[in-house]
């Protein structure tokens, strides 16, 4: 079959979508959107493809008032979040993804820099909310419900706001003034921040406050346990705690030798701290091999450079003081099992990164409410526990545990919580079909890879709780963001306007697009195959 995208002369073959033209037009083209697959492997439901746009235009204050009505806090995504945007991206298809985390990053720190405050108009007749903690969930919804015209208030626990991104997350990967500065923007929509404050009465404390409606997002904080038989351990301590104690400046003393039990991003962020604490070695010890690990590819290889030793399909037995009898293991269909082959290690301390638990027990007594054997809350899908009007979110309830994930849950149960109050149920909207890489044409790109962000040497960053990964650039952030192909969404760069042997094209001016005159068009297709970004589709003729 001939390359249309090179051979022009050749004659089209559109299959399914044209017949091609004569004396009868057969099928018309007519202009869609069509889902960007970063869109849709967003947690959050950022319209990323809309900011990144702006950005490329050098519209950063645009680009950021964007991103910000999906995402309060693109200053902490751009660092932390583990980018599913980029797994979806359709230009690893041409060289390599956008770098989507890097350019929110870039426009949330631009926005720290310059101040830049919340664009919004609030709805009239709001209503009172509580939130209950003030982790990524319970400031996503409080943000999101403060733009929406109801006046929140968020108890939380803790001394500060953040939770896990403060408690769980390493400065080296998230500065604390980062959180602090978008935690204050919150504050200053007029959000109300009460803290060293923990709710042990949920229904006493909605009638004391007359709140209508309760959104609970108080996370999993406690360190999982396990039983292993001990003759005369030495120091045992959990992930959780161990992370809230170094966070606190009270961190604990921990030896030269340090195991770390567990294979996920905890364990990994628990062995690089005990590096920058001291621990001349830092093993971790895990029962599966690298492929089936919790942890991110990435989050392994940069403990690994910074001398972080892994122990792949390995499980702790026994310990004897400061001995580890661990038992090898091999991967059958995916799972462990065991070899009856044994070895010893040595630590003088042991820390547990074997997941986290929730505290929910005290909504135990709430009528409605039901709960997983876990202790997680079952909620609906508006987020609505079985309590009217008490709604939960993040980590708490059955779903995977990112901060990203855990900031969706905070917006989709602000909507929700907005249509209950307002007696207008909110109803999500249809998505649109996801376009793939197969339905552009991309016959014009050229190769332009990945802008790096710069690193601290492993060397370096194993001493210091300095952050590891430095921004782009304003001219590598927008460079980024120009590499972005607009999938499915047109960007009016006129190859249809062009390429139309008719005329049958009518420009409509900037931001407004295109529309065909049909007295015109021929239906020959020859806009849809120009169209680089799959914006124009070819319909049968009714």
């Amino acid at each position: 079959m001939p390359d249309f995208r090179t051979d022009l002369t050749a004659p089209i073959d559109l299959g399914a979508h044209a017949e091609g033209t004569g004396a009868r037009r057969t099928r018309r083209p007519v202009y869609e959107d069509f889902l960007p697959p970063c869109n849709n492997a967003c947690p959050a439901g950022e319209n990323i493809q809309a900011w990144l746009g702006l950005a490329q235009a050098g519209q950063y204050h645009e680009a950021w008032q964007k991103l910000i009505e999906e995402n309060p806090m693109p200053a902490i995504h751009g660092r932390v979040c583990y980018h599913p945007c980029e797994d979806g991206c359709n230009r690893a298809f041409v060289d390599s993804s956008v770098s989507i985390h890097a350019v929110e990053r870039f426009l949330g720190d631009k926005a720290i820099e310059e101040g830049w405050k919340v664009q919004f108009r609030p709805k009239p007749g709001g209503k009172r909310v509580l939130v209950v903690g003030a982790g990524p969930s319970g400031l996503s919804a409080a943000y999101h419900l403060a733009r929406m015209g109801h006046a929140v208030e968020v108890f939380e626990a803790g001394p500060m706001a953040g939770g896990m991104m403060h408690f769980g997350i390493p400065a080296y990967r998230l500065p604390r003034n980062i959180i602090a500065a978008e935690v204050q923007r919150i504050e200053e929509m007029g959000v109300k921040f009460r803290f060293d404050y923990k709710v042990e009465d949920l229904i006493a404390e909605k009638e004391a406050g007359r709140f209508d409606a309760v959104f609970v997002a108080v996370g999993a904080h406690i360190g999982k346990k396990t039983a292993i038989p001990a003759r005369d351990a030495g120091q045992i301590l959990d992930a959780v705690s161990f992370l809230r104690e170094v966070e606190m400046g009270n961190a604990p003393k921990i030896g030269r030798r340090v195991a770390i039990y567990g294979g996920g991003n905890t364990a990994m962020d628990a062995a690089r701290i005990a590096k920058r604490l001291g621990a001349d070695e830092a093993l971790i010890i895990y029962r599966r091999d690298r492929e089936n690990m919790p942890a991110h590819d990435f989050e392994a290889d940069e403990a690994l450079a910074e001398g972080v030793k892994i122990h792949w399909l390995r499980t702790i037995k026994s310990i004897d003081q400061t001995s580890f009898t661990v038992e090898v293991m091999r991967v059958e269909n995916g799972k462990p099992v065991p070899t009856g082959e044994f070895e010893t290690l040595e630590a003088d301390a042991l820390i547990l990164a074997l997941g986290q638990d929730t505290d929910t027990g005290f909504l135990r007594p709430v009528p409605g409410i039901e709960f997983k054997d876990d202790g997680t809350v079952v909620v609906g899908a508006d987020m609505m526990t079985g309590s009217p009007g008490i709604f939960a979110g993040g980590d708490m309830v059955p779903s995977d545990r990112t901060v990203t994930i855990a900031v969706g849950h905070g917006k989709k149960a602000a909507r929700y919580i907005d249509g209950y109050l307002r007696a207008t149920p909110y109803s999500k909207p249809e998505k649109h079909q996801i376009v793939g890489f197969e339905g552009l044409h991309v016959w014009f790109q050229t190769h332009a890879p990945q802008r790096e962000q710069p690193h601290l040497s492993a060397e370096e960053a194993a001493r210091v709780f300095d952050e590891v990964v430095a921004g782009l650039s304003e001219p590598a952030a927008r460079y980024e963001a120009q590499r972005c192909l607009s999938c499915g969404n047109c960007f009016e760069c006129d190859g249809c306007y062009g390429a139309c042997p008719e005329d049958a094209i009518i420009k409509l001016g900037p931001g407004q697009r295109y529309k065909f005159n049909y007295d015109l068009c021929t239906g020959c297709a020859t806009c849809y195959e120009q169209c680089p970004c799959h914006a124009i589709e070819m319909i049968p003729e009714q």
